[in-house]
């Protein structure tokens, strides 16, 4: 078992978590403010199986938009092991 814990744009919150939950896996959102991504951000944490952890990464990439300044990034992503908890 992992937990992804992916920081998003604000703007992508709502497409992502739709994506996510047609897709089969349980989302839970953080709203999160602050200088990680230097705007608007919401983290999200999903709890996936080993084996699904691939699916969900592209869930988040086909439902971020790319984002205008080169510097940016469309996502943040910790995935962690939480097996033992």
């Amino acid at each position: 078992m992992k937990m992804i814990v992916a920081i998003i744009r604000d703007s992508d919150n709502d497409a992502v978590s739709q994506a996510l939950v047609t897709g089969g896996f349980r989302v839970t959102r953080i709203a999160s403010t602050g200088g990680f991504l230097r705007r608007g951000s919401s983290t999200l944490m999903i709890g996936v199986e080993d084996d699904k952890v691939d699916a969900a990464i592209q869930v988040l990439k086909d439902n971020t938009t790319p984002p205008e300044e080169a510097s940016a990034k469309r996502a943040t992503l910790f995935v962690i092991p939480v097996e033992h908890y």
